[in-house]
């Protein structure tokens, strides 16, 4: 199953080379505990849509989340090509539920011949996957993006931990979707990279994280991989909003993409 499978994006009607519409069902296994859309398979299925569309690989994308996708109903997300180039195509999506505005998409999507390339962003050593223990939840994660995630902590508190004393800001993550067999795309690393408001709780040590306000992708190199490391920075809270990046690689230690956002910042609601 590769990414687009997974979110369940599907063609609704190609209008013509510019323009066209998808539509995805936000069922079970894409939301969170709030029971509305993971923010990162939003980004997802809109740049999926843009890549089908244009046939072209996504440089880097930004949403921006205006309101809540709840679980059954069916989000549209009607794509346009605004410029298309030789080599780059710039591109948009608006995603609605009717006539409800859910997320806004700009997008950059191509490829250019060059000959110098590097990465100067270094993967850190740490322990593989399979040395680390499943993050443990504060809820049950049926039904829920966790529920279809393996998450283990090399950097982090686990929740008896979270005693309100502030860190140097970094969670360290190993993340992988088991059920996307056919390798890291640019829709997973929009799925994966959605994890500042869950690094707010972490770097404040509190029982908390928050909703997203938005969420850019800037894609560097895509290699195969089944575990993707989330090296996640949180770079200051204040005024009730929190603001981080997120570095991602592959195992082999490949610098895959980097992704940043800022969120409202709330305390989780703790069950009765």
């Amino acid at each position: 199953m590769d990414t687009k499978a997974f979110l369940g994006v599907e063609p609704k009607g190609i209008h013509s080379a510019t323009n066209g519409q998808w539509s995805m069902v936000v069922r079970t296994g894409l939301v969170t505990g709030g029971n509305f859309l993971w923010g990162g398979c939003g980004l997802a299925a809109a740049v999926a849509a843009i890549e089908e569309l244009s046939g072209r690989t996504c440089v880097w994308a930004t949403a921006q989340y205006l309101s809540y996708a709840r679980t059954g109903e069916t989000m549209d997300i009607d794509i346009t090509l605004a410029v298309v180039g030789h080599q780059i195509t710039q591109a948009r999506a608006v995603c609605h539920v009717g006539d409800r505005e859910i997320l806004t998409v700009n997008a950059a999507v191509g490829e250019r011949p060059f000959d110098y390339a590097h990465s100067f962003v270094k993967m850190p050593d740490v322990p593989p996957p399979s040395a680390l223990k499943q993050r443990e939840h504060r809820t049950d994660v049926s039904n829920t993006i966790h529920e279809k995630m393996e998450e283990r902590f090399v950097i982090g508190r686990e929740l008896e931990e979270l005693d309100e004393t502030p860190n140097d800001g970094r969670t360290l993550m190993w993340a992988r979707i088991p059920e996307v067999i056919d390798g890291v795309d640019t829709a997973t690393l929009a799925v994966l990279g959605d994890f500042v408001p869950m690094g707010v709780g972490q770097a404040l040590g509190i029982r908390g994280g928050g909703n997203s306000l938005d969420n850019t992708l800037r894609v560097v190199r895509l290699v195969p991989t089944k575990w993707v490391l989330l090296d996640i920075h949180i770079q200051g809270v204040e005024r009730g909003f929190g603001h981080g990046t997120v570095n991602m690689f592959a195992e082999d230690g490949t610098f895959l993409a980097t992704a940043s956002q800022s969120c409202i910042a709330r305390m989780w609601k703790e069950p009765k």
